[in-house]
């Protein structure tokens, strides 16, 4: 199953979520900055590659938040791990994304965010998820 990491990053009462380019799968949906885990590389430091590719940024990889799996139509399942991101050395940059933004917790659900963070983010905007 393949591994995808997720990063929740927050500041001053925002979380950061990145909105997909047109041309990559799952085109304008929203999600949490990460990637895939390459073979052999454990979660949080695939995280922290991820960050500083898309976001440029050095981070902090913090606690696991939680573990999801999912499954899209037609595809391999898929095992998603958020971790909370604690310390950010550098401002987040869009280096992969349409754009980037910060919002509030409440603000989460309005985006249309990829199926399989959909979970998460009910929870965040709930407070389940500090």
């Amino acid at each position: 199953m393949q591994t995808v990491t997720g990063a929740l990053i927050a500041r001053g009462g925002r979380f950061l979520i990145c909105r997909r380019r047109a041309d990559q799968p799952h085109p304008l949906k929203w999600e949490f900055a990460g990637g895939k885990a390459e073979a052999d590389e454990e979660p949080p430091v695939a995280l922290r590659r991820e960050l500083q590719e898309e976001l440029g940024i050095e981070a902090e990889i913090g606690p696991e938040v939680c573990r999801l799996p999912y499954q899209y139509p037609g595809r391999d399942p898929i095992l998603l791990i958020f971790y909370r991101v604690t310390e950010l050395s550098g401002e987040p940059l869009n280096l992969a994304f349409a754009e980037i933004r910060w919002v509030k917790r409440e603000q989460l659900t309005w985006f249309d965010f990829l199926e399989a963070d959909k979970e998460l983010v009910e929870r965040i905007a709930r407070g389940e998820i500090p």
